[in-house]
Parts: structure tokens; C-alpha cells; sequence
């Protein structure tokens, strides 16, 4: 995979920022002047990950991980650190406090920490930090995240030419913006192929608990869900839709040997490149905070598709991907109505970058996610 660290919007989707540049934020976000970190020098290097979960869970932590190990390969001589199942409480801010006393020089956090990250970024302005999935820019903070809305988008164009009911159903973990802009994604990607598409979701409160996804997996096709969607970390609803004879696609990685039957894609995750290029940076002293989106293709894409997937449905979702490649089309564009029937985007407007980023409410067809 090449390495594309900013999201370049002129090519991908015509919004208009150069290659390289970062995300153009509004005033709100772009933080402070960066400060000024210097050169170091390999073999005194200290990059440390902070993890939400297991690193073995085979997707999204093990995703970052495989990125760490892409930089221990790219950089040898520099020393990694790394803790893992670091819950969202008073143990986050200690865990990454300790990384700073260990003189780390770049320490990630690979999911959103909000105040118990801060709180170590605001008395460590010497160290360089980055979150994954973050909402703010400050003089030693930056943030990076996924265009997971368009791979998502082409799964939902499977969906919705290989569902029989138009029932769909999703394991969300919790009804924060990534399962909206997820969940949303999905189902105007099956309406577009399937307009009288529906999406049921079921919101288990955890980001890794296969028992509940398992449960909420068997819930969704108890009620007649045939095409099952999720952003968990593992695999129980895919082996509850091999059980069913009904079809599933998953988040982070491959795990088609649960359930080869029934897999039909999952929206992948790679972090290789973009960790490797930050560390570099760090490294020679001209690392800044940033906002990245890493685009569709380049750090965030789908999988290849299942053994089960006819190649007609294939070929037409897969049209729509390069559609979105060669800067020809954003489904995001308006009129789009809220679950509640309220025109959120007008005809003729189109979501922003941030706009997605920061989706925070269900479009029409989507049941059980939130207010």
C-alpha cells in the first residue's frame, strides 16, 4: 500500500485540499502553533501505542499493532512500547503518563481518550502525541482517522443486490459518530440498489465482548435480518450468519475462515504506511500535529470479496468504488432526511469530510441506534 498521509480531497471526492496538506479544519479545531520538537536520533528513540484492546483480538487493535511492527522493521534501532486493554477511565491517563516518563518521544493512543488523554498531552508539551479517532488539534497533539464511509458505502451496494428481505441488520458497540456514519453509510449504499432497504441495529456497549455480539447477531436474524453488518472486533456475528445460511461483512480485517460462506466483505484497515511516515518525521524533527483522514485505497478500503459473492455483484459495487476513486461521485450528497423525517442535507449541498467525521444522527431506514 502506498503511503498517503492527508487526505487529498481535490483528487478523491473534489473538496479541495492539496495532497499532503492535512485536513482543513475550521477554526475551532486547528489547535495552536505547533511546537518545535527536535531531531532524534534512532537508536535513542522511544515511540509508544496505547491500545483499547487486545492486540491478538484480529482487528482493530491487532490492525495497529501491525502497524508498530511496521515501524519496529522501518526504524530497528529505535525501542516500542506498547500496553493493551487500557480501559476508558483514570488507568488511561496513568498508563500514558507512564509512556511519558519512559522519555517516549511520539506516543499514539489508537482510540479516542478524550480528557484522560489530554490530561498527559497538556503536562508534556515536549512529547510529540497522536489519537486515533481525536477531536482536537493542540502545540503537541494531533489526530488521524479513516474514510471508512466509502468502503462501507460499496459493501452496502452488496447488501442490498444480495439481501432477499431488505432487512438488514448491524452490531454496533456504541452510538457514538463512527457507528453513525457507519450505519448510515451501509444502508444508502443498499438503498441505492434496494430503495425499500431497512437497518436494524443493536448497540452492545463494548467494543470487544463476543458474547454480546453473538447475542446481537441472533437477535437480528431471529427477526428476520438476512445481511448482517458490524464494526466489532471479532467474528461472533459472522459465525451466527454462516449458522443461518444468511450473509455477513465485518470491520478491520479478514476473518472470512469463520464463516466463508457466509463473508462478503469487510471495510480493512492499514496503519503501516501512516505510522512508519509519522515516526520518520518525528525522527528527523519536522513531525507537526495534524488532522489526517486517510482516503479510500490508501489506509482504509474493502477486502476482497467472499467466495459467495456473485461476479455481477461484485463488478457493480465495484463500480461505484472506482467512481469514488477517480473523483466522479459522492453519495453523500443531499437531499438526505434524518430518521425523524427532518431534511438534514438539502438537495444540492453535500457532506463534508467533517461533516461525516462528526456524523451524530440516523438517516431514514435506521432503527436502534441512539435517540
Amino acid at each position: 500500500m502506498k503511503s498517503a498521509l492527508s487526505i487529498d480531497r481535490r483528487r478523491l471526492l473534489g473538496l479541495g485540499t492539496a495532497a499532503g496538506a492535512g485536513l482543513l479544519l475550521p477554526p475551532s479545531l486547528r489547535g495552536a502553533q505547533a511546537a518545535s520538537f527536535p531531531a532524534v536520533a534512532e537508536k535513542d528513540a522511544v515511540i509508544a501505542f496505547g491500545h483499547v484492546g487486545p492486540v491478538n483480538d484480529e482487528g482493530w487493535t491487532w490492525s495497529h499493532d501491525q502497524g508498530m511492527k511496521a515501524v519496529q522493521a522501518a526504524f530497528p534501532k529505535a525501542k516500542t512500547l506498547f500496553v493493551e486493554s487500557i480501559p476508558y477511565s483514570a488507568d488511561a491517563t496513568r498508563t500514558f503518563r507512564q509512556f511519558a516518563t519512559q522519555k517516549a518521544n511520539l506516543i499514539f493512543a489508537t482510540s479516542q481518550y478524550g480528557d484522560f488523554y489530554k490530561d498527559v498531552t497538556k503536562r508534556n508539551r515536549g512529547i510529540a502525541f497522536m489519537e486515533c479517532n481525536g477531536s482536537s488539534l493542540e502545540e503537541n497533539l494531533g489526530w488521524y482517522y479513516f474514510a471508512h464511509w466509502y468502503p462501507t458505502y460499496v459493501i452496502g451496494v452488496a447488501a442490498g443486490l444480495m439481501s432477499k428481505t431488505g432487512k438488514l441488520g448491524y452490531v454496533a458497540s456504541f452510538p457514538v459518530t463512527s457507528c453513525y456514519a457507519s450505519t448510515n453509510a451501509f444502508l444508502m449504499g443498499a438503498r441505492s440498489v434496494k430503495p425499500e432497504a431497512t437497518l436494524q441495529v443493536v448497540t452492545i456497549n463494548s467494543w470487544f465482548d463476543p458474547q454480546a455480539a453473538t447475542q446481537a447477531g441472533v437477535a437480528l436474524a431471529n427477526n428476520g435480518c438476512d445481511f448482517l453488518f458490524g464494526i466489532m472486533d471479532e467474528a461472533g456475528y459472522l459465525q451466527i450468519a454462516e449458522q443461518r445460511g444468511i450473509k455477513a461483512a465485518m470491520w478491520n480485517t479478514d476473518m472470512r475462515r469463520f464463516g466463508p460462506k457466509a463473508y462478503v466483505s469487510s471495510v480493512v484497515i492499514d496503519l503501516k504506511a501512516y505510522y512508519v511516515d509519522q515516526v520518520a518525521k518525528r525522527l528527523a524533527g519536522t513531525w507537526e500535529p495534524k488532522a489526517t483522514i486517510l482516503p479510500l485505497g490508501k489506509g482504509v478500503d474493502r477486502d476482497v470479496w467472499g467466495e459467495t459473492v456473485p461476479e455481477a455483484v461484485a463488478k457493480q459495487a465495484d463500480a461505484v468504488r472506482e467512481k469514488m476513486l477517480s473523483g466522479g461521485f459522492n453519495p453523500f450528497a443531499g437531499e438526505i432526511r434524518d430518521n425523524k423525517g427532518k431534511v438534514r442535507v438539502p438537495a444540492g449541498q453535500t457532506m463534508s469530510e467533517m461533516d461525516l467525521y462528526k456524523w451524530d444522527w440516523s438517516i431514514e431506514g435506521v432503527a436502534g441506534l441512539g435517540a
